[in-house]
């Protein structure tokens, strides 16, 4: 199977010598709007609530190596256990040196629209090449702890539950012999004990003493312009899992796992869900330039590595794409997590449907998506926006050359955001101006983190931008949809319900998701699964916890978050 992979490679390398993009698609013809209201308008309140700090990452003006071009991810976090959610900011530097007050950043949601930079505060200070985030309580103890990846060296962070985080990646036995660039990573229970594993994705080996410089190589070129080189022509990286021994030190099973056998990828965001409906948690990763993979719980501590059986290790076209985001939801309303896939500019986002069974078809152009392919696509998300009970699809775009704009104005640095929503029939329209002042206003975005800050029952989005603050896009919502959010907190499985799958049926629809560590390009969501729910007026909940237990719990009232203790069989008071 591995030498079909770089048959599949080889091929694309032919077609395009910088290799960041394998096809060129014309877009597909946009069909006559709908005319269907949008009632979720979003609009940037970044800077009113105290989000000012800019992030640092490379130059500016131009981007010398990869390193300086990929961003790292944000999350949502409720670190402080008051009820709000909290923001975590990850950062870069520059090669030159780290620029004074450069950092990762924590800012507590003071609970009145505004934020408080809280990050010496909480022992958070630390500059460095950031990569992703990851969020779960991987020791039990009701806090939720941060996994922070990074050219350079992984940090585990343990909350202590007194408003600090204490670095404990040596003790935890998670130090690295070797310089690697960490990139997607994710705790999941991948052997159903109770306790947080954590499985890592590395992009490429970096060094810097060896990359070519802009326009050295074929790699090194893109449309012509000399730019950065890679990811082809750079070795790419192996995966970690790690196994957590329930005693706050984990143990490297890579090997035994069968992680380590899965070879020659340019790993990005992973997301851990039970794709398959099997009760056992996978794992999914976003390559790019290389086929993306799929990590299938063979349920006795090993994985089996079968993207391309199950089709999503490429496009329809049987082409890799420079796979970057992962939104993961239930567009179809069929109770089985479906995959939308952010790529590269010339080429269409990807939405995968899940049969049930953990086999996808690529169904990007008869879902209407093919209609745009002029952005560079990473944080996205499957979340209904309007609260109609449909899930839209939302993505943050922006582009890795600040170079190539002077020569080809057709191909800007900085360019809006995407909303498509959900008519059903498995169809999407793409909104350009009807979602709100935010979405058109050009940025060079990477993470997004999506989640209701502000506790008014829908979705907002952070958003991460290269080189500026980031933005904080509130939604406000009109009419009156209702909704309903599910906080899940575990007993025998781990406290923060990582895995955890409810499955939510009201007005005749059904509709699943998971509790995940990260998702979208590098980033964590709101832990408080949200449910739009239309005109419905009660809501009947299964709930299939990490080590299978299955609670259902009939006739929920909307609009308010409800609590879930496991083993408990109703809501927690």
């Amino acid at each position: 199977m591995r030498v079909r992979h770089w048959t599949f490679l080889l091929t694309a390398s032919a077609l395009l010598a910088q290799g960041v993009a394998t096809r060129t698609v014309k877009p597909q013809p946009r069909g006559k709007p709908s005319g269907r209201p949008f009632h979720a308008k979003f609009t940037d309140v970044a800077a009113e609530a105290g989000l000012r700090h800019p992030l640092i990452y490379g130059a500016s003006d131009r981007k010398t190596y990869i390193l300086e071009t990929t961003g790292p991810g944000a999350a949502f976090i409720d670190y402080d256990k008051d009820g709000w959610l909290d923001i975590f900011l990850l950062s870069g530097t520059r090669l030159d040196g780290d620029p004074p007050g450069v950092s990762n950043r924590l800012y507590r949601n003071t609970g009145k629209g505004r934020f408080e930079d809280v990050t010496e505060k909480a022992g958070l200070l630390r500059a460095g090449w950031a990569s992703s985030v990851a969020a779960g309580d991987f020791d039990n103890d009701g806090h939720t702890d941060l996994f922070i990846t990074y050219w350079g060296q992984n940090i585990l962070y343990r909350n202590t539950g007194k408003g600090r985080f204490e670095d404990i990646t040596a003790k935890a036995g998670l130090l690295q012999k070797g310089v690697y660039w960490g990139a997607g990573a994710t705790f999941v229970d991948y052997d159903r004990d109770g306790d947080l594993d954590l499985f890592v994705s590395n992009y490429l080996v970096f060094d810097i003493a060896k990359v070519p410089k802009p326009g050295q190589t074929n790699n090194c070129n893109w449309k012509g312009i000399p730019v950065n080189c890679g990811p082809r022509g750079l070795p790419p990286a192996r995966h970690w899992l790690y196994r957590n021994n329930g005693d706050g030190t984990f143990s490297d099973v890579s090997r035994a796992s069968g992680i380590l056998a899965a070879e020659g990828s340019y790993g990005m965001t992973a997301v851990a869900a039970d794709f398959d409906n099997d009760g056992w948690p996978d794992i999914y990763v976003a390559c790019d330039s290389t086929p993306s993979l799929f990590f299938r719980n063979n349920h006795d501590g090993t994985f089996t590595e079968s993207a391309l059986e199950r089709g999503i290790a490429l496009n329809e076209d049987g082409m890799e794409q420079a796979g970057m985001g992962l939104g993961i939801g239930d567009y179809n309303l069929d109770g089985s997590l479906d995959i939308f896939k952010t790529n590269f500019a010339d080429d269409t986002n990807t939405l995968y449907r899940n049969d049930g069974k953990g086999n996808f078809q690529d169904v990007t152009i008869p879902s209407g998506l093919g209609v745009e392919t002029r952005y560079v696509g990473w944080g996205a998300a499957i979340a209904d926006l309007d609260n109609d009970g449909l899930a839209d699809l939302f993505y943050v775009t922006g582009s890795v050359y600040p170079e190539v704009e002077a020569k080809l104005p057709q191909y800007p640095y900085k360019t809006p955001r995407v909303v498509f929503r959900n008519l059903g029939g498995g169809k999407f329209e793409e909104l350009l101006e009807e979602a709100g002042p935010a979405i058109p206003v050009p940025h060079a975005s990477r993470g997004a983190a999506f989640g209701d800050f502000d506790n008014d029952g829908d979705i907002d989005v952070l958003v991460v931008n290269m080189h500026e603050p980031p933005s904080l896009l509130r939604n406000d919502l009109s009419g009156n949809r209702n909704w309903l959010q599910v906080k899940l907190e575990g007993v025998k499985s781990n406290r923060d319900a990582i895995g955890a799958r409810v499955t939510a049926r009201y007005g005749g629809k059904v509709q699943a998701q998971e509790v995940l560590s990260q998702a979208s390009f590098y980033s964590v969501n709101d832990f408080r699964l949200h449910f739009g729910l239309g005109a419905a007026e009660e809501v009947d909940l299964e709930i299939r916890w990490p080590n299978g237990q299955v609670e259902k719990i009939g006739r929920v009232k909307p609009n308010r978050v409800v609590r879930i203790l496991e083993g408990s069989g109703n809501e927690k008071k």
